[in-house]
């Protein structure tokens, strides 16, 4: 007799929802979506739907929590971006997959990274997608036929450059000092030229968060016009809004080379109040990587870090040559903006700190320990791999017992023959924040070979109560861990060990946030299939104590079943919550969702949308806020309905998935 599996039908799916008392724990409200990315021009005609997400939520400060209090009409700003297509490298990320080898750079890499770490049969497919663009075509890749793309940004230089991101509050565009020409500094300015078109149109950016009057997150520079191209003023930059100020955060090494100085990269990241001036966290350049020096003293140069012309234009002119690439870093003469290879410079970074009042005045200082070309007592460059420099970067920081304690990683140098990525708390000494000690969290060991337990380690949150959130890449294709971890605790402890009824076994998590009342928010797997993309939902975890009535101490769940009101014609059931970004006192969160217009076919986990019509999902910015007085018996668990036999155009993260949202790196093992 034929095996036989027990399916919930859409039937049995409805009649449940409507045997249901109306009721939810959250409820959810989409943010505006005014981003003005559709109005631009761009050398791709497309109806498809911008992709919104969220990047965090404002703090409550003092308010009462929303589990005691009616929030219905709360307005804590959600922060976000709007994507037009792929990124390739995402701008919020300081080392592209949070690999510190900086080698990816067109589509054979790109490949290499998702074969090595996912295993993914689709790796040819999703390394074109972020290459070429989504919706490119086979038989005009080369013409810059898809939305994004890595080799669209990589060719600004010869073909010039649509913006494809833009940074959102609550929906609405910001425009920072990348917009103007005046608020560009270096000693090398005037060799960029002017504006190539509107600088609106050029830049890419993302909101990381908002306090107050103060908007902080990281943009692109425009794209400039000389006689010798379009060039960059510099990749990415860490930027603060405080009123009608605008400023840019320049990398914070007192004694930086012209290339950093001009050209290094900085992130904000995260941002808090501290004796009324805004302390923003993130990450700074602070020497090349591409060509500088061992522990040892030498010369180390890293020619994959150029890539070849072929590769991103399909020609071989104009060229890329990596002797005038080593000028960039070697040569104080050299013209940054003359030469194509200096747009692809790479740098060691460093975990930074800018202080910002409300005039738009800065103090910037190193959370990284060290001088010259040294952090943290190591060299810029691996002395047993040149491939490998070091990295760090704080992502989160807050105020514990008066003085701030940021989180993020660092290098550890693993048996004097490896240079890791390792989740790091950095605590400051005094309110004058020049002197902070950095401790490694315990319980995450990165070992050389093959053979180690994980390939990086990151911290992405911490709380007032000394509580940190982060993840753990298993090394090659094993699963990214969430962990929590309390400092003066002997060691992180894994969700999946924690809640293993919802973190399943070889599942993929990521812990994004977590408030002062240690409610942690992220994403997991929710499917288990191999050698695929699986699919994700948000989660809440309740580290601390129980939050109201509904959800109790050390347990987790699903946000859709949080919001789920058992009703398929509700507003509920017109979304399917994938990440969950940020979480304030009050209990509210920020997530982005899957949207269906007219509402999911039934309210199950893994329901259709119109059919499984394609394009009939949009990604969007959402906010989640508790319902005053909800219980545990209101929450109606989603069945899951796993009888789906063909692929849904939005069933999974899509080509947010190693981006935006994975956050999944990788380390090639020598």
């Amino acid at each position: 007799m034929p095996h036989k599996m027990l399916k919930l039908s859409t039937l049995a799916i409805l009649v449940a929802g409507a045997s249901q008392a109306s009721a939810a724990v959250y409820d959810i409200q989409q943010v505006n979506e005014n981003s003005t990315l559709v109005d631009q021009p761009y050398p791709v005609q497309s109806d498809r739907a911008l992709t919104y997400v969220s990047t965090g939520i404002e703090s409550s400060g003092t308010d009462a929590s929303c589990f005691t209090t009616d929030c219905t009409n709360n307005a804590y700003k959600v922060t976000g971006q709007a994507l037009r297509g792929s990124q390739g490298k995402p701008l919020q990320e300081t080392v592209a997959y949070n690999a510190n080898e900086q080698q990816v750079n067109d589509e054979s890499s790109l490949w290499n990274y998702c074969s090595r770490n996912l295993g993914y049969e689709s790796c040819k497919d999703w390394a074109k997608r972020e290459f070429f663009g989504i919706g490119y075509t086979e038989e005009q890749e080369w013409e810059q036929s898809g939305l994004g793309g890595l080799q669209k940004k990589s060719a600004a230089w010869v073909k010039g450059y649509s913006s494809n991101s833009q940074g959102l509050v609550d929906g609405t565009p910001v425009t920072t000092f990348a917009s103007n020409p005046d608020k560009y500094q270096g000693t090398q300015k005037d060799n960029l030229g002017s504006f190539n078109g509107s600088a609106e149109e050029s830049i890419d950016s993302s909101v990381n968060g908002v306090i107050g009057d103060f908007v902080y997150g990281i943009t692109s520079s425009a794209l400039f016009k000389n006689s010798h191209g379009n060039p960059r003023a510099f990749d990415k930059r860490g930027f603060v809004n405080a009123g009608g100020n605008d400023v840019s955060l320049a990398p914070v090494a007192k004694d930086a080379s012209p290339l950093v100085s001009n050209m290094g990269q900085t992130q904000a990241n995260a941002g808090i109040l501290f004796n009324d001036q805004l302390l923003v966290v993130g990450s700074s350049a602070y020497s090349p990587s591409f060509y500088g020096k061992d522990g040892n003293g030498n010369l180390r140069q890293d020619e994959d870090k150029l890539p070849n012309v072929e590769d991103i234009l399909n020609t071989g002119t104009p060229t890329l040559d990596f002797n005038r690439f080593k000028t960039c870093a070697s040569d104080s003469s050299t013209n940054l903006y003359a030469n194509w290879e200096c747009q692809f410079s790479t740098f060691a970074n460093e975990a930074a700190f800018w202080l910002v009042d409300a005039n738009g005045d800065i103090k910037s200082g190193s959370i990284s320990t060290g001088i010259g070309e040294q952090r943290d007592g190591l060299a810029v460059i691996d002395k047993d791999n040149e491939d490998l420099s070091f990295q760090a970067s704080a992502k989160s920081v807050a105020l514990v017992n008066g003085l701030p304690l940021a989180v993020g990683y660092s290098t550890k140098d693993v048996n004097g023959k490896l240079y890791a990525i390792q989740a790091a708390y950095f605590v400051a000494d005094n309110q004058e924040l020049m002197s902070w000690k950095r401790n490694f969290i315990p319980g995450l060991p990165i070992r050389e070979g093959d053979n180690g337990d994980f390939s990086y380690t990151i911290a992405n949150a911490v709380n007032n109560q000394s509580m940190i959130v982060g993840d753990a890449k298993g090394n090659g294709e094993k699963p990214l861990r969430a962990y929590v971890y309390k400092i003066g605790d002997s060691s992180a402890q894994f969700l999946d060990n924690l809640v293993p009824s919802l973190f399943f076994k070889d599942s993929n998590s990521h812990a994004s946030a977590v408030n002062n009342h240690d409610q942690v928010v992220g994403w997991v797997d929710t499917t288990n299939g191999t050698k695929v993309e699986r699919k994700h939902r948000a989660f809440t975890y309740i580290a601390g104590a129980a939050q109201g009535e509904a959800l109790a101490s050390k347990n987790a769940w699903l946000l859709d079943d949080l919001v789920n009101d058992g009703k398929q014609d509700s507003n509920a059931n017109k979304y399917r919550i994938i990440n969950a970004t940020g979480i304030n006192d009050a209990g509210v969160i920020s997530a982005t969702a899957l949207y269906c217009e007219k509402g999911y076919d039934n309210t199950s986990q893994n329901s259709y949308c119109n059919g499984g019509e394609a394009g009939a999902e949009k990604y969007v910015s959402v906010k989640l806020t508790p319902i005053n007085g909800a219980k545990a018996s209101d929450i109606i668990k989603r069945a899951k309905q796993e009888d789906e036999p063909v692929k849904r155009s939005g069933g999974s993260l899509g080509f947010l998935a190693l981006t935006a949202l994975g956050f999944i790196g990788f380390r090639r093992r020598k």
